[in-house]
């Protein structure tokens, strides 16, 4: 269940709103509109994994090693196809 509270309530009980993003999202709302989500730092990183670009230069040897030695699905073979259409 999503915990909703204004800024002032969530300023004058900062912790008690951390506790509860631990388990759910918190929307911080100013004005009467939406306008800050408090995750946990899991959700976060579930939220974001896989999704951030970064350089090939800060990948170590076994992050470029999986990337060379990384194999497409043969389920997607028929793909392809389109990269060959002119």
């Amino acid at each position: 269940m999503t915990t909703t509270a204004t800024s002032t309530q969530f300023q004058q009980n900062v912790g008690r709103y951390q506790d509860s993003a631990q388990r759910d999202p918190v929307i911080i709302t100013k004005n009467g509109r939406p306008h800050t989500v408090l995750l946990s730092a899991h959700q976060f990183a579930v939220l974001t994994r896989g999704r951030v670009a970064g350089k090939t230069a800060d990948m170590d040897d076994a992050q470029i090693a999986a990337l060379v030695s990384a194999q497409m699905d043969p389920r997607h073979n028929h793909l392809n196809a389109l990269l060959d259409e002119d």
